[in-house]
This record gives C-alpha cells, sequence and structure tokens, in this order.
C-alpha cells in the first residue's frame, strides 16, 4: 500500500509541481523560464528554487513559486496522509531531472550546470 501510494505522490507531483496556480502564477513562472535560462534561479533536491545569482526579480520570482509550490505539496500530502517531505523530495527529484541542459541544479550544496 505505502508503495502504492508514492507511486500516487509520484505521478501527481509529477503533473501539479510546476503549473500556475492563479494568474499572477501564471506571470511568475513566465518569468521564472526567463530567470532560469539565464543562470539566476535554479533547482533544489528539496522541490524548490533558489536565487543562484540575486540580479533584477530573482527572489521574488522564487518566492511566489516557492509559496505556490508549497501549498501543493500541502495539499498533496494531506490528501494521501503522507508526510509533506515525502512530497517535497518527490517533486525535487522530478525537477532535477527535468531541468534541461544548461539549467542550474544544486548538486550536493554546490551550483552546477547541468
Amino acid at each position: 500500500m505505502k508503495r502504492f501510494v508514492q507511486l500516487g505522490v509520484f505521478i501527481l507531483v509529477l503533473g501539479l509541481a510546476l503549473p500556475a496556480f492563479s494568474m499572477g502564477l501564471e506571470e511568475a513562472k513566465s518569468q521564472l523560464d526567463t530567470a532560469k535560462q539565464q543562470g539566476l534561479v535554479g533547482e533544489t533536491p528539496t522541490g524548490y528554487l533558489e536565487v543562484v545569482e540575486a540580479s533584477g526579480n530573482a527572489r521574488s520570482i522564487v518566492e511566489a513559486i516557492n509559496k505556490a509550490r508549497r501549498n501543493e505539496y500541502v495539499r498533496i500530502a494531506e490528501k494521501h496522509d503522507i508526510p509533506v517531505t515525502q512530497v517535497e523530495t518527490v517533486a525535487g527529484q522530478k525537477a532535477l531531472e527535468k531541468t534541461p541542459p544548461g539549467q542550474y541544479i544544486l548538486v550536493d550544496g554546490e551550483w552546477v550546470r547541468k
């Protein structure tokens, strides 16, 4: 049963972790794509974004997207009665895997271009 729940969480996170959750976040998502391409923002294994280089509005983009991600992770965790950290971990793994070449990911505490 636990394996089934983990698979379900994995599928949900895959489909829900990154989409925008409101019009304001849709704009933030668009800006996020640009910030990632410019090397200002990167994905972490925790399921959240971090600022790689503080420039422009990178910090506000990260805050908006991370807030939406946290809300979604909590919703998924509550729905499946599992710890939020478990959802964050799965989401972080998927985000790292899905990051395109040339963008930053956090590996063992160091920013690395994938």
